[in-house]
Protein backbone atom coordinates (compact mmCIF):
# COMPACT_ATOMS: atom_id res chain seq x y z
CA UNK A 1 0.00 0.00 0.00
CA UNK A 2 1.25 3.19 -1.17
CA UNK A 3 1.93 6.11 2.15
CA UNK A 4 -0.66 8.91 2.15
CA UNK A 5 2.43 10.16 3.45
CA UNK A 6 6.40 9.73 3.42
CA UNK A 7 9.97 11.73 3.84
CA UNK A 8 13.21 10.24 2.38
CA UNK A 9 16.34 11.76 3.97
CA UNK A 10 14.60 15.16 4.52
CA UNK A 11 16.37 18.02 5.71
CA UNK A 12 15.86 21.59 6.66
CA UNK A 13 17.57 24.50 7.97
CA UNK A 14 16.76 27.92 9.29
CA UNK A 15 19.69 30.16 7.69
CA UNK A 16 22.90 28.51 8.58
CA UNK A 17 21.07 26.37 11.43
CA UNK A 18 20.47 22.88 10.29
CA UNK A 19 17.39 21.76 11.81
CA UNK A 20 16.51 17.88 10.17
CA UNK A 21 19.03 15.49 9.33
CA UNK A 22 17.99 12.86 6.83
CA UNK A 23 14.57 12.08 8.15
CA UNK A 24 12.22 8.90 6.70
CA UNK A 25 8.90 8.81 7.92
CA UNK A 26 5.72 7.13 6.42
CA UNK A 27 2.02 7.36 7.34
CA UNK A 28 -0.12 5.37 5.93
CA UNK A 29 -3.93 5.82 5.34
CA UNK A 30 -6.27 5.40 8.36
CA UNK A 31 -3.05 5.33 11.11
CA UNK A 32 -2.04 7.31 14.07
CA UNK A 33 1.46 8.16 14.21
CA UNK A 34 2.85 10.01 17.18
CA UNK A 35 6.20 12.44 16.85
CA UNK A 36 7.83 11.91 20.35
CA UNK A 37 10.75 14.38 21.19
CA UNK A 38 12.39 16.99 23.80
CA UNK A 39 11.75 20.60 22.75
CA UNK A 40 14.18 21.62 20.00
CA UNK A 41 14.08 18.14 18.71
CA UNK A 42 12.79 19.00 15.18
CA UNK A 43 9.22 18.02 15.73
CA UNK A 44 7.63 21.71 14.47
CA UNK A 45 10.29 21.83 11.97
CA UNK A 46 8.92 18.37 10.35
CA UNK A 47 5.64 19.69 10.16
CA UNK A 48 6.33 22.75 8.69
CA UNK A 49 8.47 20.90 5.93
CA UNK A 50 5.68 18.81 5.05
CA UNK A 51 3.11 21.42 4.94
CA UNK A 52 5.21 22.99 2.51
CA UNK A 53 5.63 26.39 4.98
CA UNK A 54 9.08 25.23 4.80
CA UNK A 55 10.31 24.60 0.97
CA UNK A 56 12.19 21.26 0.50
CA UNK A 57 14.03 19.17 -2.37
CA UNK A 58 10.65 17.52 -4.20
CA UNK A 59 11.43 14.46 -3.60
CA UNK A 60 11.81 14.76 0.14
CA UNK A 61 8.08 14.71 0.70
CA UNK A 62 5.89 12.46 -0.80
CA UNK A 63 1.55 12.52 -1.01
CA UNK A 64 0.74 9.08 -2.36
CA UNK A 65 4.26 8.93 -3.85
CA UNK A 66 4.44 12.12 -5.48
CA UNK A 67 6.84 14.48 -4.79
CA UNK A 68 5.67 17.59 -3.00
CA UNK A 69 8.81 18.81 -0.81
CA UNK A 70 8.63 21.97 -3.33
CA UNK A 71 4.93 23.24 -3.33
CA UNK A 72 3.42 25.88 -1.24
CA UNK A 73 1.76 25.47 1.68
CA UNK A 74 -1.89 26.17 0.03
CA UNK A 75 -0.99 23.60 -2.63
CA UNK A 76 -0.27 20.86 -0.25
CA UNK A 77 -3.46 21.66 1.63
CA UNK A 78 -5.59 21.26 -1.46
CA UNK A 79 -3.73 17.98 -1.98
CA UNK A 80 -5.46 16.52 1.24
CA UNK A 81 -2.63 17.25 4.10
CA UNK A 82 -4.71 19.88 6.65
CA UNK A 83 -2.10 21.27 9.80
CA UNK A 84 -3.36 22.00 13.27
CA UNK A 85 -1.02 23.77 14.43
CA UNK A 86 0.94 25.10 17.82
CA UNK A 87 -0.35 28.04 19.35
CA UNK A 88 -3.83 27.31 17.40
CA UNK A 89 -3.34 30.32 15.51
CA UNK A 90 -6.86 31.50 15.13
CA UNK A 91 -8.09 34.24 13.20
CA UNK A 92 -8.45 37.18 15.71
CA UNK A 93 -11.21 39.29 14.82
CA UNK A 94 -13.36 36.59 13.57
CA UNK A 95 -15.88 34.63 15.34
CA UNK A 96 -15.62 30.81 16.11
CA UNK A 97 -17.67 30.36 12.81
CA UNK A 98 -16.09 32.19 10.95
CA UNK A 99 -12.45 30.78 11.73
CA UNK A 100 -13.81 27.28 10.65
CA UNK A 101 -15.47 28.36 7.74
CA UNK A 102 -12.21 29.78 6.95
CA UNK A 103 -10.87 26.25 6.52
CA UNK A 104 -14.02 25.39 4.54
CA UNK A 105 -12.40 27.63 1.53
CA UNK A 106 -9.96 24.72 0.77
CA UNK A 107 -12.01 22.15 0.67
CA UNK A 108 -11.98 18.53 -1.10
CA UNK A 109 -14.88 17.27 -2.86
CA UNK A 110 -16.63 14.98 -0.78
CA UNK A 111 -15.70 13.74 3.20
CA UNK A 112 -17.87 14.13 6.16
CA UNK A 113 -16.68 17.61 7.60
CA UNK A 114 -19.08 20.39 7.76
CA UNK A 115 -20.16 23.49 10.48
CA UNK A 116 -23.18 20.91 11.74
CA UNK A 117 -20.48 17.63 12.16
CA UNK A 118 -17.81 19.88 13.19
CA UNK A 119 -20.55 20.90 15.89
CA UNK A 120 -21.70 17.31 16.40
CA UNK A 121 -18.34 16.75 17.30
CA UNK A 122 -16.96 19.83 19.96
CA UNK A 123 -20.70 20.82 20.70
CA UNK A 124 -19.50 23.74 22.94
CA UNK A 125 -18.29 25.34 19.52
CA UNK A 126 -21.93 25.35 18.28
CA UNK A 127 -22.92 27.31 21.90
CA UNK A 128 -19.99 30.02 21.25
CA UNK A 129 -20.46 30.03 17.65
CA UNK A 130 -21.04 33.77 17.03
CA UNK A 131 -17.96 34.52 19.55
CA UNK A 132 -14.64 35.68 19.05
CA UNK A 133 -12.33 33.14 18.60
CA UNK A 134 -10.23 34.11 21.46
CA UNK A 135 -12.68 35.21 24.14
CA UNK A 136 -12.90 31.14 24.00
CA UNK A 137 -10.70 29.10 26.75
CA UNK A 138 -7.66 27.64 25.73
CA UNK A 139 -8.88 24.28 25.25
CA UNK A 140 -11.86 25.52 23.10
CA UNK A 141 -9.51 27.31 21.09
CA UNK A 142 -8.19 24.15 20.13
CA UNK A 143 -11.07 22.86 19.66
CA UNK A 144 -11.78 25.40 16.67
CA UNK A 145 -8.68 25.02 15.15
CA UNK A 146 -9.21 21.48 14.97
CA UNK A 147 -12.44 21.99 13.41
CA UNK A 148 -11.16 24.53 10.96
CA UNK A 149 -8.47 22.13 9.76
CA UNK A 150 -11.39 19.10 9.47
CA UNK A 151 -13.43 21.42 7.28
CA UNK A 152 -11.57 20.86 4.41
CA UNK A 153 -12.19 17.34 4.83
CA UNK A 154 -8.29 16.08 4.85
CA UNK A 155 -7.06 12.59 4.11
CA UNK A 156 -4.18 13.16 6.71
CA UNK A 157 -4.25 15.74 9.82
CA UNK A 158 -1.03 17.07 11.14
CA UNK A 159 -1.88 17.68 15.00
CA UNK A 160 1.00 20.17 16.10
CA UNK A 161 1.28 19.93 20.08
CA UNK A 162 -2.34 19.89 20.71
CA UNK A 163 -2.26 19.82 24.28
CA UNK A 164 -0.07 21.95 25.07
CA UNK A 165 -0.57 24.16 28.18
CA UNK A 166 -4.27 22.49 28.57
CA UNK A 167 -5.63 21.24 31.83
CA UNK A 168 -5.81 17.52 31.70
CA UNK A 169 -9.49 17.14 31.32
CA UNK A 170 -9.65 19.30 28.19
CA UNK A 171 -6.66 17.61 26.71
CA UNK A 172 -8.87 13.94 27.79
CA UNK A 173 -11.91 15.50 25.30
CA UNK A 174 -9.42 16.41 22.47
CA UNK A 175 -8.29 13.16 22.43
CA UNK A 176 -11.84 11.77 22.95
CA UNK A 177 -12.56 13.07 19.28
CA UNK A 178 -9.44 11.43 17.31
CA UNK A 179 -11.31 7.81 16.88
CA UNK A 180 -14.39 9.88 15.19
CA UNK A 181 -11.78 11.79 13.16
CA UNK A 182 -10.26 8.30 11.59
CA UNK A 183 -13.46 6.88 11.30
CA UNK A 184 -14.61 9.80 8.55
CA UNK A 185 -11.64 8.62 7.13
CA UNK A 186 -8.34 10.73 7.70
CA UNK A 187 -4.68 9.65 9.23
CA UNK A 188 -3.81 11.65 11.78
CA UNK A 189 -0.38 12.49 12.75
CA UNK A 190 0.34 13.54 16.15
CA UNK A 191 3.37 15.91 17.57
CA UNK A 192 3.36 15.07 21.47
CA UNK A 193 5.36 15.36 24.01
CA UNK A 194 3.45 14.05 26.66
CA UNK A 195 4.17 9.98 25.77
CA UNK A 196 2.13 8.04 27.51
CA UNK A 197 -0.80 10.27 25.97
CA UNK A 198 0.70 9.26 22.67
CA UNK A 199 1.53 6.28 23.27
CA UNK A 200 -2.10 5.37 24.22
CA UNK A 201 -3.45 7.16 20.42
CA UNK A 202 -0.70 5.81 18.02
CA UNK A 203 -0.53 2.70 15.91
CA UNK A 204 3.33 3.75 15.50
CA UNK A 205 5.97 5.97 17.47
CA UNK A 206 8.99 8.37 16.20
CA UNK A 207 11.49 9.82 18.29
CA UNK A 208 13.15 12.62 17.17
CA UNK A 209 15.86 14.17 18.89
CA UNK A 210 18.53 16.57 17.96
CA UNK A 211 16.57 16.75 14.04
CA UNK A 212 17.21 12.47 13.98
CA UNK A 213 15.13 9.46 14.01
CA UNK A 214 16.39 7.49 16.99
CA UNK A 215 13.99 5.42 17.29
CA UNK A 216 10.69 4.29 15.64
CA UNK A 217 8.54 1.29 16.64
CA UNK A 218 5.06 -0.17 16.80
CA UNK A 219 3.68 1.79 19.86
CA UNK A 220 2.27 -1.40 21.69
CA UNK A 221 5.92 -2.83 21.30
CA UNK A 222 8.13 0.18 22.95
CA UNK A 223 9.35 -0.09 26.47
CA UNK A 224 10.26 2.94 28.68
CA UNK A 225 13.28 1.72 28.47
CA UNK A 226 13.84 2.04 24.89
CA UNK A 227 11.95 5.64 25.04
CA UNK A 228 14.66 7.12 27.21
CA UNK A 229 17.65 6.24 25.93
CA UNK A 230 15.92 7.91 22.17
CA UNK A 231 14.38 10.48 23.78
CA UNK A 232 17.67 11.27 25.85
CA UNK A 233 20.03 9.95 23.86
CA UNK A 234 21.66 8.19 27.07
CA UNK A 235 21.34 4.71 28.45
CA UNK A 236 18.42 3.96 31.74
Amino acid sequence: MTPILETRGLTAAYGQFKALFGIDLAVSPGECVAIIGANGAGKTTLMRSITGVLRNDPGMVLHRGEPIGDLPADQVMQRGIAMVPEGRKLFPSLSVEENLLIGGQVRRGGGRWSLDTIYQLFPILKDRRHSPGTALSGGQQQMVAIGRALMSNPELLLCDEVSLGLAPVVIRDIYAALPAIREAGAAVVIVEQDIARALSVADRVYCLMEGRVTLHAPAAEISREAIHAAYFGEPT
